[in-house]
Parts: structure tokens; C-alpha cells; sequence
């Protein structure tokens, strides 16, 4: 959700901020821009559109100059239009600032700069902080770090802003509060970024600003303060990802190439952590809560989208293995509601980006009752990651498509290791946890023959299906949080309408909607569930509806009653989500392409939601 990139140093700007908003493209937006300072001048070029288009209009004109900001902006205050896009500049032309957040107080701001003579060209919540910075200036006569320092103590809200100056073309300024930025530290360069991605290339060497933290660059080095101007000495840290695992590799789209990785994103969110031979389970993120976990009254669970449906999985996952009460809270409603929270319970938050501003709202809210909280995310060094009290990261890679999809099977990996080592002396025998934690270890094998050998089925599926106007998805037990899923998939991406239901609710309302063109997906699997969701197949077979019907290998029950039926490997019970999701995933996929969609950028969303 909008995007910063910003660069101090001795290249041309230009290309690196252009490249590096192009990195940033997954996180959803609808305008772009740059400023850059050279010849003693600020330039700036902004339109809606793509970053392709802002490259075409400086075709023949480029911006010459070694330092610079870049943004993608997702509207919020204003449609996206060229005037609204970023960069603001200053009335003077002097300095311009990009950000990302919202300025909750900005209503109260500008009707009081319009008392004092200042005109606004935009609708958005930025002018007002650039107008902000400039009264600051006029009536004190401080230096622009100064200024911008001031007036950020008087905005409400959520802000990651980039700042640049003619007046002073030897510094790029950076400031964060709810909305993440990351310095990169290269050798007499440096770089800002709203997350990694346009950082790879240049340098695997950053430093996390937290919130309420400033960055000064200039080309002789960095400094990092808080907003009051106290200085921070602050640990540089090393990125895990490669520029090759921020690239397509010959995909087609991100979300395929990430469908295709999890077989081995899953191996990597057990490497070191499932370990048959030992028959145990490692979690050394966890190592010293792990009392406070396993001796633990009741689990809430906070996450959001995809990662809320990984939530209910792991609520099915714990209260079966641990014999633990599990709540799964929409973290958008936890913090509104005056969650009960007691002593012996402890809050567990769900996000990939670990930048998700509900779930982290969540973790403070839990943390103001002092609660335990503890997260699992997949970015290393995200907000969540530092401000949890312990954790466990995915190490699923870089997830770039908006769509998630691996990141969504790691969770689920995640929660599956959590639970069998919570029901270790427990629930389980022996001989049962080596059962277990040897199928888990299986999974990734069995996800790859999934991926290489459903593909091309569902891809024919999709021709069939891509332009139904409406989509059912019915499962139960573990398979039901896929059914969300499932549907989620489909509407994010393809746009068409699709609802998830527990199959018994079938009968409660949705088969009002069944006829010959409503297409009703079925979780099958020969489990515990197995002929209850016969029926329910039966039912809609009855009325004529058209059925997909996800089951096990060899089970030919189910043939004359689907259109369709795909067929995936055996496996226990408790990890089944981890394949029966991948055929959904990858229905929903080609049915994208085929509408011709944007898959990798669905309209209107993005990737990690920073405001609310």
C-alpha cells in the first residue's frame, strides 16, 4: 500500500528510483512520481498511472541529479489523479515530501493554514503536511530537518515520509511513524524503501527505523534520531532475500512462481525445526515462552485475510492437539471491542509483511494488558517481528504477488509444528507424534506432485469456468478455513463474486442459489467429514448444479456427480489444508488470466495494508 524509494549518492537517481518503484509495483497503487535535485534545481514529474507510464513521460527529458524520492500512491484522500499524486512540493518549489499513512488530524490542520493565507491544489492529507512544514519554517526560521521535526509533532496518524531539498542537495531526509521504512547503508550511498524489495539490488546492508525515528543522510554518512532529535545508535542488519527471489524467473506472474515455490517454501519453514529422527519438533523463536505457551489457559488468535483464514486452521490445529481453547479475532475488531483478556491467556498475531496495521494495533493492545503476544510473520525485521515479545518466522521467501499463496501454506506449516509440539506428553502417544510429525515432513513432496500434476487440468477447468458470474466453496473441519480461502483467491484475483461456507450451512440459505450455472466447489477428502460432504454433493447434483469436488487419490465416488474432480495425495487428517488448498489456488489463477485480469496487481488492493 504505497510505496517510497528514495537514494543519496554519487549515480544518477533517475534509473535507481524508476527500478526501485517498479520493485515496490506489488504493493498496490495508482499514481507514481519522482523529485530529484540537480543543477541546483528540484525536478518533479507525477502522474496517474503505472510506473511504465511516469518512465515514458521522461522519455528524452531525463532528471539529472544524485538525489532523489520516488512514491507510489494508493489513493486514500483524493481520486488518483495527477494532482494528487506524489511528490508535494512546497509553494516556493523548494523542498518535496512523499508519504505514506494517513494524517488523521489533517481536516484541523488545513482549515487553520487556510486561515493563514495557504492555497491547496490537492485533496490529500499530504499537501497539509508539506503546508505544515513550511508554516514551521516561516515562523521559526529553523533548517528543514528542524521544521520537519516540529511539524511532526503535531500530526495525528500514521506517516513514512521522504524529504528532499534544492537548498540543501547533499540530504534526504526520512521519517516513520506506523508506516515502515528501512535504510539502506551502501558504500558512500544510501537508500530509503518502504520494505526491501528496492533495496536488494544495491545493498543487502539496512538498518529498521521503529516509529517515532528519523533519518538524516548525506553522502558523507547517516545519522538516526527520534523525533525529538535524541540520537540512536542502531544495529545494521543483513537482508535474507536475493534479487532473484524478488524477480519472476520465467514466470509468467508472481503468483504462479509463488504457487510453484511452496513445496520448497514449506520445506523451509520446517528446516531445522522437524526433526523425525529426534521425533520433536524445534521452535527457537519460542525456546524461552515456551512454558508460558504450553502452560497457556486459552489462545486468541489475531490476524487479517488470508492470514485470519490460517488462523482458523490453526484453531482446529491447537484445540485437537493441545486441548487448548482457541478465539480467531478479526485483529481489525480486536482492538474496537474491549477484548476480555485474563491472566494464562496469551495472544498469538498472524502476518506475512509483519506490518499489517490491525494486527500490529493488535499486538499493542494486548501488550497495553500485558498479555503475552507472540507473532509469526514472514519479513525478518518487520514491525511485528520487533515488537512481539518472541515468534516464529516463515522463511518462505519474499512474497511479491498481492494474492498470497505460499506464505498462506508456511502459516499453516507453522501453526501445524506448533500444534504437535504442544500435544508432545500430551495428547499424543509416542508412536502417534512420530506418526504425525513424519507426514508433515512428507508434505512438501506430496505439494510438488500436486503442483506438477493438477496444473494443466485446472487450467482446462478454468476455460470452462471463466466467465460464471458466481462461485460456491463448501468444506468442513480443517477444509473449511480453505473454502474461505478458496473464495478469497478467486474474488481478489479474478474479480468474480465467490462465498466460503462450512458445507453443513449449505442447506441454511446459499443452495437457494444452486442451478446450472452456479459452480459449487467441494473439499472431499476421506476423512472424518467424508459423508456428510457426500451428501451435500448429492444435494447440489440434484439441483443441477455444477460440481468441482477436491479428493483423495483413488476415490472414485465421486466421478458421476462432478463436472470435475482433481485428485491429490493421501494425507492425515490435520495437514490436508496444505493440499487441498494448492488446486484452489491455481483454478483461481488461470481463471485471472484468462479473464484477463492483473493478477499480480488486483485492482483496488495491496499487498501489506499500512493504514486502516
Amino acid at each position: 500500500m504505497c510505496g517510497i524509494v528514495g537514494y543519496i549518492g554519487s549515480e544518477e537517481a533517475e534509473e535507481t528510483l524508476l527500478t526501485g518503484l517498479k520493485r515496490l509495483e506489488y504493493r498496490g497503487y495508482d499514481s507514481a512520481g519522482l523529485a530529484i535535485v540537480g543543477d541546483n534545481d528540484l525536478h518533479v514529474e507525477k502522474q496517474e498511472g503505472k510506473v511504465d507510464d511516469l518512465r515514458g513521460a521522461l522519455d528524452g527529458h531525463p532528471m539529472k541529479g544524485t538525489l532523489g524520492i520516488g512514491h507510489t500512491r494508493w489513493a486514500t484522500h483524493g481520486a488518483p489523479t495527477d494532482e494528487n499524486a506524489h511528490p508535494h512540493v512546497s509553494t516556493d518549489g523548494s523542498f518535496a515530501l512523499v508519504h505514506n499513512g494517513i494524517i488523521e488530524n489533517h481536516s484541523t490542520l488545513k482549515t487553520q493554514l487556510q486561515e493563514k493565507g495557504y492555497a491547496f491544489k490537492s485533496e490529500t492529507d499530504t499537501e497539509v503536511l508539506v503546508r505544515l512544514i513550511e508554516e514551521v519554517k516561516r515562523e521559526t526560521e529553523l533548517s528543514l530537518p528542524e521544521a520537519v521535526r516540529q511539524a511532526l509533532t503535531q500530526v495525528v496518524g500514521a506517516y513514512g515520509i521522504a524529504v528532499v531539498s534544492r537548498e540543501d542537495p547533499d540530504l534526504l531526509l526520512a521519517a516513520r511513524k506506523g508506516s515502515p521504512l528501512i535504510l539502506g547503508v551502501g558504500d558512500g550511498e544510501y537508500f530509503i524503501g518502504s520494505d526491501a524489495a528496492p533495496l536488494v539490488e544495491h545493498t543487502r546492508q539496512v538498518v529498521y527505523l521503529n516509529d517515532g525515528e528519523m533519518v538524516t543522510m548525506r553522502r558523507s554518512g547517516y545519522e538516526v534520531t527520534t523525533i525529538e532529535n535524541e540520537p540512536l545508535d542502531k544495529e545494521v542488519h543483513e537482508l535474507e532475500w536475493s534479487l532473484g527471489e524478488i524477480e519472476k524467473g520465467g514466470y509468467d506472474h508472481f503468483m504462479l512462481k509463488e504457487i510453484m515455490e511452496q513445496p520448497d517454501a514449506m520445506a523451509d519453514a520446517m528446516r531445522g525445526r522437524v526433526l523425525p529422527d529426534e521425533n520433536d519438533i524445534v521452535l527457537g523463536g519460542l525456546h524461552d515462552v515456551w512454558d508460558r505457551l504450553h502452560e497457556a489457559d486459552r489462545v486468541v488468535i489475531a490476524a487479517c485475510g488470508t492470514s485470519w483464514h490460517a488462523a482458523l486452521v490453526g484453531e482446529y490445529l491447537i484445540e485437537t492437539f493441545a486441548q487448548v481453547p482457541v478465539e480467531v479475532e478479526y485483529a481489525s475488531e480486536f482492538r474496537y471491542r474491549d477484548p476480555i483478556l485474563r491472566d494464562g491467556d496469551v495472544v498469538l498475531v498472524i502476518s506475512q509483511s509483519g506490518e499489517t496495521a490491525d494486527t500490529l494495533a493488535a499486538v499493542r493492545e494486548a501488550q497495553s494488558r500485558d498479555v503475552p503476544c507472540f507473532g509469526i510473520c514472514n519479513v525478518v525485521g518487520s514491525t511485528i517481528a520487533r515488537e512481539t515479545d518472541a515468534g516464529v518466522y516463515l522463511h518462505a521467501g519474499p512474497e511479491i504477488g498481492v494474492a498470497s499463496t505460499k506464505a498462506f501454506t508456511a502459516q499453516v506449516t507453522v501453526l501445524s509444528m506448533m500444534a504437535l509440539k504442544l500435544a508432545k506428553g500430551r495428547t499424543l502417544s509416542e508412536a502417534e507424534l512420530a506418526r504425525n510429525i513424519q507426514a508433515l515432513a512428507d508434505v512438501p513432496g506430496q505439494v510438488r506432485d500436486v503442483v506438477e500434476e493438477t496444473n494443466e487440468r485446472l487450467e482446462e477447468m478454468a476455460e470452462v469456468y471463466r466467465y460464471a458470474s458466481n462461485f460456491l466453496y463448501l468444506g468442513r473441519g480443517y477444509n473449511f478455513p480453505v473454502a474461505l480461502e478458496g473464495a478469497l483467491k478467486l474474488k481478489e484475483i479474478s474479480y468474480i463474486h465467490a462465498e466460503g461456507y462450512p458445507a453443513a450451512e449449505m442447506k441454511h440459505g446459499p443452495i437457494a442459489l444452486i442451478d446450472r450455472f452456479m459452480p459449487v466447489v467441494f473439499i472431499a477428502m476421506k476423512d472424518s467429514t467424508y459423508d456428510k460432504v457426500l451428501s451435500n454433493i448429492e444435494e447440489v447434483a440434484a439441483r443441477d448444479g455444477s460440481v468441482i469436488a477436491i479428493t483423495d487419490e483413488g476415490n472414485g465416488e465421486l466421478d458421476e456427480l462432478c463436472e470435475f474432480v482433481i485428485e491429490i495425495p493421501q494425507t492425515e487428517e490435520f495437514l490436508s489444508p496444505l493440499l487441498t488448498v494448492i488446486p484452489l489456488q491455481l483454478l483461481s489463477y488461470h481463471i485471472a488470466v484468462m479473464r484477463g485480469c492483473h493478477v499480480d496487481q488486483p485492482r483496488n488492493l495491496a499487498k501489506s495494508v499500512t493504514v486502516e
